[in-house]
């Protein structure tokens, strides 16, 4: 399981750290832009330079994965631009859907392994 979770770990921060990237320096060509509503929503977060606080935040949480140090951070980080991804193909762009579950499954594979850090979030308060 130790490998398994060392290649999960890896493989998501090398995806996180290269595509925030692209967010800055548009070194990876990622076609047209998707027409109708999601079209719309990805001109509002370039924009509105959201799209760089996103990106920002994937290459800092990719990063931290990488370095393998506080990788809790790196996932408190990283969950939510997984919510929004996938958020996105449901309900405005189910092409490229399929990267998004991989990345999905790549970040619950490092989270099981790390779960000891997250228990207190899930203990009830009397």
């Amino acid at each position: 399981m130790k490998i398994v979770t060392l290649i999960a770990r890896l493989l998501l921060g090398l995806i996180f750290v290269v595509f925030g990237l692209n967010g800055f320096l548009n070194f990876i060509n990622m076609g047209p832009m998707p027409s109708g509503l999601a079209g719309q929503f990805i001109g509002a977060l370039a924009l509105s330079h959201y799209f760089w606080v996103v990106a920002a935040l994937q290459v800092a949480g990719g990063a931290l994965l990488l370095v393998n140090r506080f990788v809790p951070l790196a996932l408190v980080l990283l969950g939510p631009v997984i919510v929004n991804i996938i958020l996105y193909h449901v309900f405005l762009n189910p092409s490229g859907s399929a990267v998004a579950i991989v990345v999905t499954i790549l970040w619950g594979i490092v989270f099981y392994s790390r779960r000891q850090y997250f228990s207190g979030i899930f203990t009830q308060q009397t």
